[in-house]
């Protein structure tokens, strides 16, 4: 029973230190940048008006909380709106592009095109166009979000095994069962991969269109705190970005692992 017990316990151990240093390490790595960027400011003697230390930083939040999280969940809201209809509709069109050649060369040119666009210089026309409302900053999250999930739904569903392209016409698959049962399953990994890229560029679209003085969320108050010089207001709302930009990437992750419990184990 030792015996079995001492085969039992390494790999429970090895378990414990994964979970411990996922956790514990990009913690502590924080708090280094953290350490490191309060001394910077200390030894060197930065003013707060250029760069504030992070008790100042604190403070501002501590001043205004109750505002800076209504317009933390007003810039989430636009984040996840956007980024649902981004890979609703990137994973349609990356289906149409990957089940014909021809369709995929015409269209392809068009879609590079268009994602070759600044944002930035989109933005005031949306403004233009739709409004001063919430949807153009959730059509601005779709946009930029949008290329990289077509981008990794196709490079997925275009690379089954050819083995397994042989199985599914050995079993006279439909063309629909070819793709629930092989194409698609076989892509997800590939998938998630564009949906993580996605996730965080879809934070990026949400805070540009914020910058056209919509008056609203996290990018206003970034623009508006610049205007009026309070940095540490400003570093308070990019901290609060940050903490939302690495939620939602974890939260995509640990969707990904829900659905996918085998791929850690395949690329770890």
């Amino acid at each position: 029973m030792s015996t079995v017990q001492g085969r039992i316990r390494p790999p429970r151990v090895a378990r414990t230190w994964s979970r411990t240093a996922a956790i514990g390490l990009p913690v502590l790595s924080l708090l280094v940048v953290i350490a490191l960027w309060w001394a910077a400011t200390i030894v060197f003697g930065i003013r707060t008006f250029f760069l504030p230390a992070p008790p100042d930083i604190v403070k501002s939040f501590l001043t205004l909380p109750n505002y800076l999280m209504e317009q933390a969940w007003v810039t989430l809201a636009e984040t996840l709106m956007g980024f649902g209809l981004a890979t609703v509709g990137g994973m349609l069109v990356a289906v149409l592009l990957s089940a014909s050649t021809v369709v995929q060369r015409a269209t392809m040119p068009l879609l590079v095109a268009v994602n070759s666009i600044p944002k930035l210089a989109l933005a005031p026309l949306l403004l233009l166009w739709l409004g001063f409302g919430q949807f153009p900053r959730v059509v601005m999250v779709v946009l930029i979000s949008f290329f990289p999930i077509v981008v990794a739904g196709m490079a997925g569903l275009t690379s089954t095994p050819a083995e397994f392209n042989e199985l599914a016409r050995s079993l006279s698959a439909s063309k629909w069962q070819h793709f629930v049962k092989f194409r698609f399953p076989w892509a997800i990994p590939q998938i998630f991969v564009g949906l993580k890229v996605a996730v965080s560029l879809a934070l990026v679209g949400a805070v540009v269109a914020e910058f056209q003085g919509t008056g609203q969320g996290l990018g206003y108050v970034i623009v508006a705190s610049g205007t009026s010089a309070d940095t540490p207001l400003a570093f308070a709302a990019i901290s609060l970005l940050g903490a939302v930009s690495i939620a939602l990437f974890y939260l995509v992750v640990a969707v990904e692992r829900r659905l996918l419990p085998w791929a850690k184990e395949t690329t770890g």
